[in-house]
């Protein structure tokens, strides 16, 4: 019969009628969210934080020509693809992965900021051999890819 929200749009509350009996009352709808828990390398957990990610994003991109717009777009796809997992719990390795993915298509020198510290890096040898890896698996240059048009983000593990 009516609908109203809240005056922070967290509640609508609306106002029916039983079509059999012809009663009238009154619901009140709030949205729920599942929370999704981040499974550590050692096994604990933690809720998942979009804001840990775009600080990891963040930090790999710093002094980059990379948009504020950009970082944050490809925390939404990040943040998205968690939440699509349609479960509970995600390893924070696989969300690591996804962070590497959304900054290769980002630019190279974050991705390799990143993956140093994501893929622990202990010696110059081993950053020679993601750059090798990097340039052996790269595409002709062109336009930076958003991460909503990366590969990645169109397919699901």
């Amino acid at each position: 019969m009516d609908s109203r929200t809240s005056d922070d749009d967290t509640v609508v509350r609306r106002r029916r009628e039983c079509p059999d009996c012809g009663r009238r009352f009154t619901t009140y709808e709030r949205p729920t969210e599942v929370r999704v828990y981040v499974v550590k390398k050692d096994g604990g957990r933690e809720p998942f934080d979009r804001e840990k990610v775009l600080t990891g994003i963040s930090k790999a991109c710093e002094k980059r020509p990379i948009s504020r717009q950009a970082i944050e777009e490809a925390a939404d796809a990040i943040e998205r693809r968690v939440k699509d997992q349609l479960s509970e719990e995600v390893a924070s390795a696989k969300i690591g992965a996804w962070v590497m993915e959304a900054l290769r298509h980002l630019d190279e020198v974050a991705y390799v900021r990143f993956a140093s510290v994501y893929k622990e890096f202990r010696d110059t040898g081993s950053f020679v051999k993601e750059i090798e890896s990097l340039v052996r698996n790269a595409s002709p240059p062109t336009e930076r890819e958003s991460p909503e048009q990366a590969t990645l983000f169109e397919s699901q593990e």
